[in-house]
């Protein structure tokens, strides 16, 4: 056939977050690419989001409760990844946050990983992840430590077949120089900006939003509203931890549980400011939040350092939003009362947020994927830009 063969492995398809997100720009750049996944579960509603797209799955798809506990397969995963057959592809993408860089290419062909992050629980963060699980003792401990010293064995080997690392932020570009001894080049994940609209007013009202697990920290924000209850606070999201988080909340806090992108988007536009508390890889709810005109109380750690300007930011920019440096709620009602005696300008956050969209994402992947090609010792015109990169790749 003309023209080279494109397939691009995602790790699992179970709902629709930040990774995926990415994912549906990927496939609007290679519509005709072959999607594999570990599993593939979503919705109707969700798959409509990558066009209709089907991945081709691994055998995990077929055990047993693989859509509800496909997390306790994952001492399976790299063998998963290992048995997809891309040996007639000439370009891989792999968009990773675990095992899809791990699939087997060969010295013709270019593995390009999109990383979200090297594997957090089996790097870094493993006893942070170990003490949230009770792992901390006992005989379960030792075989969750020997398995996830295995998995740091072969994610760090599987490096190897890598042609070029692409890193969500300059954090995880930092993380990856770490764990992999590899350079990667930055391009933030996607936004679309345009289905957030900007308003000027606001309600009286901050937000936060998330899915409710431990390493999110909804509970310092919860726990520092409810020290504050002249101030109001609306939660969106679900997930483990919503019961214990109820239960500590005082009157002032209030959680609306799942909502649809419609509802999401109609409080981000009408808070005074989105509050975030995690240490992110990108974090892409800061930046919806900017492009609906609303400032940004963040965590002054990982992603948040690079979508979120503050006062004499080194761009020279207009502020919007500020950071407290601790993850307690006392840094977090100290951010808040000093939020209230600032002025921003939801233009500012809304210009700024634009820096982040999906046609600056495709351009950047674009050029990336020229520059490789040179290293590669393909003739690619770089003077002729990157617009009609797909025909002059063969794509």
């Amino acid at each position: 056939m003309t023209g080279r063969r494109v397939a691009i492995i995602h790790e699992w398809l179970v709902t629709f977050g930040g990774s995926e997100k990415v994912l549906a720009s990927l496939l609007s750049m290679f519509p005709d690419a072959d999607l594999f996944a570990i599993i593939d579960f979503l919705s109707d509603e969700d798959r409509c989001k990558l066009n209709g797209k089907r991945a081709r799955t691994s055998f995990i798809q077929k055990l047993p409760f693989a859509a509800r506990r496909y997390r306790s397969y994952l001492p399976l995963m790299p063998l998963a990844a290992e048995q997809f057959d891309l040996s007639s592809y000439d370009l891989i993408i792999s968009s990773s946050h675990a095992v899809a860089k791990g699939v087997l290419t060969g010295p013709a062909q270019i593995h390009v990983c999109y990383c979200h992050s090297p594997i957090r629980y089996a790097w870094d963060l493993q006893h942070q992840y170990l003490h949230e699980a009770g792992l901390m003792t006992g005989l379960k401990s030792v075989m969750a430590r020997v398995l996830l010293h295995y998995i740091r064995l072969w994610d760090a080997r599987t490096a190897a077949g890598v042609d070029l690392f692409i890193a969500n932020s300059s954090y995880i570009a930092r993380r990856i120089r770490k764990v992999y001894g590899a350079k990667a080049v930055v391009v933030h994940p996607p936004v679309k900006i345009d289905t957030f609209g900007m308003r000027r007013d606001k309600d009286d009202f901050y937000l936060t939003a998330s899915r409710m697990v431990p390493y999110k920290r909804i509970d310092i924000i919860v726990d520092a509203f409810s020290r504050m209850p002249d101030r109001r606070l609306v939660v969106i999201g679900d997930g483990p931890e919503m019961t214990k988080l109820r239960a500590r909340a005082a009157g002032n806090v209030v959680f609306l549980g799942y909502q649809d992108d419609a509802v999401l988007c109609d409080y981000l536009q009408r808070a005074r400011a989105f509050v975030f508390a995690a240490e992110e890889d990108f974090g892409i709810l800061p930046v919806e939040a900017q492009a609906c005109g609303t400032p940004v109380i963040a965590y002054s750690a990982g992603g948040a350092l690079e979508t979120v300007l503050v006062a004499g930011n080194p761009v020279g920019l207009p502020a919007t939003g500020l950071f407290f440096s601790e993850q307690t709620p006392a840094a977090v009602c100290a951010a808040v009362n000093r939020f209230e005696v600032l002025r921003f300008d939801p233009s500012d956050c809304r210009n700024w947020a634009e820096k982040f969209s999906h046609e600056a994402f495709v351009k950047a992947m674009w050029e990336k994927l020229v520059a490789l090609g040179v290293a590669q010792g393909r003739q690619v015109d770089k003077a002729a830009g990157v617009e009609n990169l797909p025909r002059r790749m063969g794509l």
